[in-house]
C-alpha cells in the first residue's frame, strides 16, 4: 500500500477534485513506466491508494471544522 507522505508529495489542496488528484500524481510517475502496459495495474493502485488518502483527508478536514 502506497503511505499517507505520498499522497501529502502531491501538493494539492483538500478541496481539490479527485481528476486534479489523479493529475498530480500522474505527474509523479516516471514517464517510463507511465506508459509501459504491463504496469496498468500498478498505476492504478497507486492512482486508488491516492484517492483514498485524499477523501480521508477531506474527513479530517471535515471533523476538524467542526
Amino acid at each position: 500500500m502506497h503511505s499517507f507522505s505520498a499522497y501529502c508529495r502531491l501538493n494539492v489542496p483538500v478541496s481539490a477534485s479527485h481528476r486534479t488528484v489523479i493529475r498530480a500524481a500522474s505527474s509523479k510517475i516516471n514517464p517510463r513506466a507511465r506508459f509501459d502496459p504491463d504496469r496498468r495495474g500498478d498505476r492504478h493502485e497507486y492512482f486508488r491508494a491516492m484517492l483514498d488518502h485524499h477523501n480521508d483527508a477531506r474527513d479530517l478536514d471535515a471533523r476538524h471544522r467542526l
